[in-house]
């Protein structure tokens, strides 16, 4: 499987020019191999609003099966970092936030049942769709 760089025709160079965890990061995830992503590199890329035509539809599947997915944060970090994704996105691509909100809606009683997060984490996610159904 190709990489972002390539899908994109992007090359950045191999080393970043202002040196951070973060940064060296990204730029280590656009040489890797699409096949090899985990969640949190799914994460840290959207986190950052980085090549998400090529990495929304990914993360839609992995939230297809399971909306709290985690990377290395919390349960429903990948959640969180596509519902606070760009939203010039979702308006050039309508068709990805239609089936990421049946996504959410389809699987909203997993988050309500989950032990694994707090009442107030349920009602900051709850409120970010929101905020993202309205964008």
């Amino acid at each position: 499987m190709p990489t972002i760089q390539q899908l994109e025709n992007s090359y950045w160079g191999s080393q970043p020019s202002y040196n951070s965890y973060l940064v060296t990061t990204i730029y280590q995830l656009r040489q890797k191999p699409l096949e090899d992503f985990i969640t949190e590199d799914l994460r840290i890329c959207i986190g950052q609003n980085q090549s998400l035509p090529i990495l929304i539809p990914m993360a839609l599947q992995v939230l297809q099966q399971n909306l709290l997915a985690e990377g290395h944060h919390y349960p429903g970090d990948l959640l969180h970092a596509v519902l606070t994704s760009q939203p010039d996105f979702w308006q050039a691509y309508p068709h990805h936030k239609r089936d990421f909100i049946h996504i959410f809606r389809k699987n909203q009683q997993r988050i309500k049942h989950s032990l694994l997060c707090t009442a107030k984490e349920k009602a900051a996610i709850f409120e970010h769709f929101k905020v993202f159904v309205a964008k």
